[in-house]
């Protein structure tokens, strides 16, 4: 799979924004919002959010009732509905995080503001690729292959034991992100673990092999 734009947010990147976030807001105005893992933010016209710390899971909700992952946003990267054209586009918190609330209207008037949100967006817009891609595989195996790859360079963190995905994503989250059933999910995960390609920790986070790929 194509790799672009992979490696994690760096942190003067995130300071950066932070220094600009406090230049232009007083502190009895800032707009910092702090959210528990699994709650649901809020799309506001005319606003513009940004993940200081954590991660947020992005959705689309089909008429059938279930929610299909189109993005995961990380530090930095920019998110609502100003960037989506989808009208049942929601977001979710995996982590416990903080995020940023931003007028359009002063991103616009910031040349500051909005070049540090350029490379973020840019990697907002490849991930955006890598996921439709990941859609197009046939067998269902390899679509989940991917998908844990993406996981992998998205929101990985390296361990003694191999790249330990930061969130936890159950069966139903994974089988909706590449359309298939929680069934085959637990039964190719099953197969991935027998070939040492994916484990468990004890805390029941995936961790990927370091060297694992597709082949």
């Amino acid at each position: 799979m194509p790799n672009p734009a992979s490696q994690l947010p760096q942190p003067d990147q995130r300071y950066l924004l932070e220094k600009i976030y406090q230049s232009r807001h007083q502190p009895d105005q800032h707009r910092r919002f702090s959210y528990s893992s699994g709650e649901t933010v809020q799309m506001q016209p005319g606003k513009l959010w940004v993940v200081d710390r954590g991660v947020v899971q992005l959705n689309v909700l089909h008429p059938s009732g279930d929610e299909v992952i189109v993005g995961l946003v990380g530090p930095s990267m920019p998110f609502g509905e100003g960037l989506s054209c989808l009208s049942s586009y929601n977001a979710k918190t995996l982590t416990a995080s903080e995020l940023l609330c931003y007028d359009l209207a002063e991103i616009e008037a910031s040349p500051e503001l909005s070049q540090q949100l350029f490379r973020p967006l840019i990697r907002r817009l490849s991930q955006t690729e890598a996921i439709l891609t990941i859609s197009s595989h046939r067998r269902v195996e390899d679509r989940l292959r991917h998908l844990l790859l993406l996981l992998k360079q998205e929101v990985g963190q390296p361990t003694s034991e191999g790249i330990r995905l930061s969130v936890k994503l159950t069966h139903q989250q994974l089988a909706s992100a590449i359309g298939t059933s929680r069934v085959t999910i637990t039964r190719l995960l099953g197969k991935l673990r027998s070939e040492r390609w994916v484990n468990l920790d004890r805390d029941r986070h995936l961790v990927i092999a370091t060297q694992a790929k597709f082949s």
